[in-house]
């Protein structure tokens, strides 16, 4: 009865994470055979790849904006839906949770939609307002704001819903001692249900984290439908490249799959080590 179960688990967890581990010391191209070039790939990533550093510093510098800007939305969304929208509020809650089960595909092609340079809805409130068309997707820092935005608007609705459960474990006899002690809503909302939320937010933030690394599908998908030919893989000036980018380009468009794992096993480092450091900081005030 337990085979299956691990026969499963060899053949697709344990096998493919060996298997790329060791052709990450190798020259593989997928076709012929793998030669064995010792700690070249990873030589060479860290000391000839320009395009990884500047797709490392897109991850990071698009998870410092997403992470708290993401989560901040959340919590607002939580804590007004619960404070002043009681009767409405699983409705809404579903019409705010709507984008996090949206395709990815979809997401992509509606903010190229919304942010083209000569039918999309921005510009078009551009020129009601008497302002100039702007090329938001032909430009880095635009380009790099239009992702922010799209992934701001397909996260934050999970980050309302883990708020919201949250929310819901803190005592209302709390609130109601607050509010006969004269305290304001916005005192309440930092001195209650700020302290109150820390579990949660340690858990959101590290799979935040975690998340932004990894982020793939929104400039990916916004650039491919936007009709970006392959040289601008990655938005204008690889303004948007993120790692499993071009871990994906090295990997998947130029057939280096010894040299896409090792980028793969680098990142897995990365994550690993932020997301350890992050949780002992987030945890430190309960560790003994």
């Amino acid at each position: 009865m337990l085979a299956p179960f691990f026969v499963i688990y060899l053949v697709f967890n344990l096998f493919p994470l060996f298997f790329s581990l060791g052709i990450s010391f190798s020259a593989w191209d997928g076709f012929n055979e793998a030669v064995f070039v010792k700690f070249e790939n990873y030589i060479r990533l860290f000391t000839r790849d320009k395009f990884f550093y500047q797709a490392l510093f897109n991850t990071v510098l698009l998870l410092c904006f997403n992470t708290p800007l993401v989560i901040l939305a959340g919590l607002l969304a939580a804590v007004f839906l619960k404070d002043f929208f009681r009767r409405t509020r699983g409705m809404i809650q579903l019409i705010n949770f709507l984008p996090c089960i949206t395709t990815p595909v979809a997401v992509g092609l509606l903010f190229q939609l919304m942010f083209d340079v000569k039918t999309g809805v921005v510009n078009g409130f551009l020129d009601l307002c008497g302002l100039e068309p702007y090329y938001w997707l032909g430009y880095p820092w635009s380009a790099r704001m239009v992702v922010i935005t799209m992934t701001i608007w397909n996260g934050y609705g999970y980050m309302m819903i883990m708020l919201t459960a949250g929310l819901t474990t803190i005592p209302d006899e709390l609130y109601e001692a607050a509010t006969i002690d004269g305290s304001s809503w916005l005192n309440s909302f930092f001195r209650i249900t700020i302290p109150m939320l820390k579990p949660i937010f340690a858990f959101i933030i590290t799979t935040s984290i975690i998340n932004g690394l990894k982020l793939f599908d929104e400039p990916s998908l916004l650039f491919v439908t936007s009709g970006q030919q392959d040289g601008a893989f990655g938005g204008p000036e690889r303004s948007v490249l993120t790692v499993v980018m071009r871990f994906y380009e090295v990997s998947f468009r130029q057939f280096e799959f010894g040299y896409g794992s090792a980028m793969a096993y680098i990142l897995f480092i990365i994550i690993a080590f932020v997301s350890f450091f992050s949780v002992r900081l987030l945890n430190r005030d309960n560790q003994v």
